[in-house]
């Protein structure tokens, strides 16, 4: 038996999430969830996440954007969870059918203890991914340009960044990651860089960006914190899902500068792949600042920009804030 359910992420202004644990009487009472439930028979999964929301808390659904899909089988069914980022409500978060309900740090974990339902846990993961990955090109731009613009950048709020200098040396990629780690101690962030795990690992980041050429020869999930992963197909997707990579770039999805004459996926494609998958998928290719709503409207993680970072004129976000009354 295959149960569709929905479930919505509030995000408040701290970057706080909020998640409810079920009333006794529940099957699975005591574990902590995304609030949500079934989809009923003629609604769509926007109608049934409004419907939700409103009975167990109370509010009024404004803006909402889809996200990811875990499929996970409990003793009673194959439950398909649909999960919304809610980034706009009406009304304040209230316990309307007897369950408690607790705000959370995304840059913090779970309490011990804490009985989260298993199909949640990939998506408090990935609350921790901010909604823009930058990319350097050190090797186009000059060493110290391509610094400066990385100094802007994490004060304008970057966190997450790939070192994709493909034809440099291993030392000169580690001197590179060690120059970035002395300019941004005042800032939280994560290196991770492109290549083979050995390489990351010597060169002291954070983690590993696969190429998509290396999904096909790894036959696990490299030891390291941070797994991304490039991606251009279904079969792609699906095999740095099997690996257990923490997230993907999907693209290219509209003509890039470099190779203008090359495939896209454009936002249509690119959405149906991404709903298929149950990792957090960046677009890429071709993409400015200026994308960055249209890419969450299609369901993705946010943006991985290149060229576009150092033109980026606005306060990069660190976490896609909720409006609603908390």
């Amino acid at each position: 038996m295959i149960l569709p359910v929905v479930a919505g992420i509030l995000l408040n202004g701290g970057g706080n999430y909020l998640l409810a644990q079920r009333p006794p009487g529940k099957v699975m009472a005591g574990f902590w969830e995304f609030p949500g439930g079934k989809v009923e028979a003629g609604e769509t999964l926007r109608q049934a996440l409004d419907r939700e929301l409103e009975e167990e808390l109370g509010i009024r659904v404004d803006r909402a954007t889809p996200w990811m899909t875990q499929q996970f089988d409990y003793p009673h069914a194959r439950v398909v969870v649909s999960f919304f980022r809610v980034l706009a409500w009406s009304g304040i978060p209230r316990s309307c059918e007897s369950q408690t309900l607790g705000w959370f740090d995304s840059a913090v974990p779970l309490p011990e203890g804490l009985d989260l339902l298993p199909a949640n846990f990939p998506l408090i993961r990935a609350l921790s991914l901010p909604p823009v990955y930058g990319l350097t090109r050190a090797n186009e731009l000059g060493e110290e340009r391509m610094l400066t613009v990385i100094d802007d950048a994490c004060a304008r709020g970057l966190r997450l960044l790939q070192v994709r200098e493909k034809s440099w040396s291993v030392g000169q990629i580690t001197g590179f990651v060690r120059k970035i780690r002395q300019r941004t101690q005042l800032w939280p962030v994560r290196i991770l860089v492109n290549g083979d795990p050995e390489l990351a690992q010597e060169a002291g980041a954070d983690g590993v960006h696969l190429p998509a050429r290396l999904l096909g020869l790894l036959k696990d999930r490299p030891a390291l914190p941070w797994v991304g992963a490039s991606c251009h197909s279904r079969t792609e997707l699906e095999r740095a899902q099997e690996l257990g990579v923490d997230f993907a770039v999907l693209g290219p999805v509209l003509p890039t500068q470099t190779h203008p004459d090359a495939p896209s996926l454009g936002w249509t494609e690119f959405a149906v792949l991404r709903h298929e998958s149950a990792l957090p998928v960046y677009a890429i290719g071709g993409l400015t600042g200026l994308a960055l709503n249209p890419a969450l409207q299609q369901g993705a993680q946010g943006i991985a920009v290149m060229r576009g970072l150092e033109d980026w004129a606005e306060t990069i976000p660190q976490h896609l804030c909720g409006q609603g009354a908390v």
